[in-house]
């Protein structure tokens, strides 16, 4: 980390950048991050072999720091797989897959034109290509049954190889759609007949958990758990009954790569764990409990804000966890983060804070800056009302610690008792 620090201090221009080999390139890219380091990728003559050098979960981050519309030319120089990482963490809400966001990406792959389709046909799953055609055209006509003439009379769109007539369902998409099938039909016509026979034929009801599970399977690779899995972070434990049980071991799963930059907040006693233990176990599995945060969120990889906000989630049960148990004790707590599995210790910490949840629901005011606190308390995953801050903002934050949870549950009792 220190070595990081001290690179990232000595800023080099883009032609000193240049000058570099191909792994002091790499090297110096890690210590920076945002749009520095894109634009020193998109700008060196070896940007194709930089940007492959990145994992598909950095170049997901990559993206999302510097933003969609400002990483037009960095996306250009994705690889299949990176590629099909973007679309594993964009297309799905959960288990509900999203066209209109395959779409919004297909738009993005096409503008690098056909020898990019064409690669990347060679890595996306048959079945999520049908999911999507199967959502975006009605399909007539086919192979062997050219002469039907009700088919011929029907109100079709297009034909794109006189054998399959094509009519667009979402005139939002159909010029995208269209200009796919033109690439398909002549880059690959036996998968496009193939895709065309498939749409043709019954809707197949399992296809999306196909694609689903496909994606799982790709995504766990990459230490991102499935949807139940993630989900049961969230399981509910009383606080008064928890025991410890140590003699954790870190399972394959924690073993993945990282997505973004995860860190405690400076100050807290998980921050000051961490920093003691100095355990390459523990941020993997802190690491890991965050990827079955965002998972559990669905639509929280959209935005980094909505990433940020899960991280702070994640170690902000963890804070509340570890001041419940080893209050002031930053040796304890570092123990605690060794020997316990964080999981239990963020179902410990999310427990506390939902219980104010519970009083919160019979609880009603008619003041406004109340009412905020109590919708705060209400929504699905608990959230602080900023109102209670120093500087009094008029929104919404993670609980960061116990002071957090004491505030709340004393001004709960104060109207409880009203």
């Amino acid at each position: 980390m220190a070595e990081n620090k001290q690179a990232a201090v000595v800023k080099l221009s883009e032609r000193d950048f240049r000058a570099l080999s191909l792994q002091q390139k790499k090297d110096y890219l890690r210590a920076v991050s945002g749009k520095e380091k894109m634009d020193l990728i998109v700008a060196d003559p070896e940007a194709r072999r930089l940007a492959a050098g990145l994992q598909p979960q950095e170049f997901f981050w990559l993206m999302k720091e510097v933003g969609e519309a400002d990483s037009v030319d960095l996306l250009q120089l994705a690889s299949a797989d990176q590629c099909v990482f973007i679309m594993d963490m964009e297309l799905w809400d959960g288990w509900t897959f999203s066209e209109d966001q395959a779409c919004h990406w297909l738009t993005y792959f096409i503008e690098g034109g056909e020898a990019r389709i064409h690669e990347l046909l060679k890595h996306l799953d048959f079945e999520l290509l049908q999911l999507l055609l199967s959502r975006e055209i009605i399909v007539g006509g086919g192979i062997g049954d050219q002469g039907n003439d009700d088919e011929r009379l029907a109100d079709y769109d297009h034909t794109f190889d006189d054998v399959f007539m094509i009519k667009f369902k979402n005139p939002k998409h159909s010029q995208l759609v269209g200009a796919f099938l033109s690439m398909l039909v002549k880059l690959d016509n036996g998968l496009y007949t193939a895709l065309m026979e498939g749409v043709k034929g019954d809707v197949d009801l399992e296809l999306e958990e196909q694609c689903q599970r496909f994606r799982t399977g790709r995504l766990q690779d990459l230490g991102f758990p499935p949807l139940d899995e993630a989900l049961s972070i969230y399981a509910r434990i009383h606080p008064d009954r928890f025991e410890l049980q140590g003699g954790k071991e870190l399972a394959s799963a924690g073993e993945g790569g990282q997505l973004m930059p995860v860190f405690a907040d400076e100050g807290t006693l998980l921050s000051r764990a961490l920093a003691r233990s100095n355990s390459e176990t523990a941020s993997q599995e802190l690491n890991y409990l965050v990827n079955c945060a965002l998972v559990a969120e669905g639509q929280a990889f959209h935005e980094p804000e909505s990433m940020f906000g899960v991280m702070h989630r994640v170690c902000g049960y963890l804070n509340i966890a570890l001041e419940t148990l080893a209050p002031g004790d930053d040796s304890k707590a570092a123990q605690l983060l060794a020997e316990e599995e964080l999981k239990r210790l963020f179902q410990l910490g999310y427990s506390i804070v939902l219980q104010l949840k519970f009083v919160a629901r019979d609880t009603e005011t008619v003041d406004y800056a109340t009412g905020k606190l109590l919708a705060g308390l209400k929504s699905k995953r608990p959230r602080f009302y900023r109102g209670l801050d120093a500087d009094g903002v008029d929104g919404y934050r993670e609980f960061r610690d116990l002071e957090d949870v004491r505030r709340v549950s004393d001004l709960l009792a104060q109207l409880q008792g009203e």
